[in-house]
């Protein structure tokens, strides 16, 4: 099974991973698309949380009794901000109205129902800038582990042209906590011009899974196991949004030792 997932580039739906069509027990993806004006409601399974990010534009939100309006107004998540996300537990519905043209993803993974629905304003989001050089990359925390949730970890990072990113290549698939934590991860990615690509690679120590991926505008990478750098070539900025959960909350990550010698000393 090919570890990219294609994009539709027309319609309400954009792309959609689901444990069951990634052969895995944690993670659930979905990018969405309204129109200015349209109305859509997400149903969570009563078994999953979920994270409703507001990739571009501006909507209202409600979850049961809770309603948050002018949510998001990015015009592009390239723009040097944070935007507003909605944290559900499992069973709610998020009942959404488009204001303007609205690009939505929903994270999702294993919960019971500890936490209420509430608003993470873009305003509580920590950014950080992280590397150097051609591996200088800018990250905003939507939903780190010190934020209440069961599983879910939510991040945004963009990635300037010709930088590396996720690198040196690291994973995060064994259960040896502190050292390292087992998380599946999805990664959303986006384009800058939308015509370009980036390069994503998912391998392991054994080389058992090996696979490297030309990934375009609003495509899906799967990482069930293994380390996962991403390129982007010259001309082309990259974001992606990252979902990651396990059967710990916590990220603790593996360096590939062959490139460690990368990191600053």
């Amino acid at each position: 099974m090919s570890l990219l997932v294609k994009s539709t580039p027309n319609g309400r739906a954009i792309v959609k991973v689901t444990p069951e069509s990634a052969g895995w027990k944690h993670v659930g993806f979905e990018g969405v698309r309204l129109a200015a004006g349209e109305s859509l409601n997400l149903d969570l399974p009563s078994d999953r949380e979920g994270c409703l990010v507001v990739l571009t534009g501006s909507i209202d939100v409600s979850v049961g009794e809770e309603n948050w309006t002018n949510l998001g107004g990015r015009t592009s998540v390239f723009e040097d901000r944070s935007t507003d996300a909605v944290y559900a537990p499992p069973g709610s519905t998020f009942v959404i109205h488009a204001h303007d043209a609205a690009e939505l993803a929903l994270a999702s993974a294993p919960a019971t129902g500890k936490h209420p629905a509430r608003l993470i304003p873009a305003a509580s989001m920590k950014r950080m800038v992280r590397g150097q050089g051609s591996n200088t990359r800018y990250v905003c925390d939507v939903l780190p582990e010190t934020e209440a949730a069961e599983s879910l970890l939510v991040v945004e990072v963009v990635t300037p042209a010709a930088n590396s990113s996720s690198y040196p290549p690291h994973k995060h698939d064994t259960d040896n906590l502190p050292v390292e934590s087992s998380l599946e991860e999805t990664y959303y990615h986006r384009i800058d011009p939308p015509q370009g690509f980036a390069f994503q690679r998912v391998y392991t120590d054994e080389r058992d899974l090996d696979e490297s991926m030309a990934v375009g505008d609003h495509d899906v990478v799967m990482v069930p196991r293994g380390y996962h750098p991403v390129v982007m070539p010259h001309g082309y900025r990259g974001y992606y949004l990252n979902v990651m959960a396990g059967p710990h909350r916590e990220w603790h990550f593996k360096n590939d030792p062959a490139h460690d010698w990368l990191m600053p000393r």
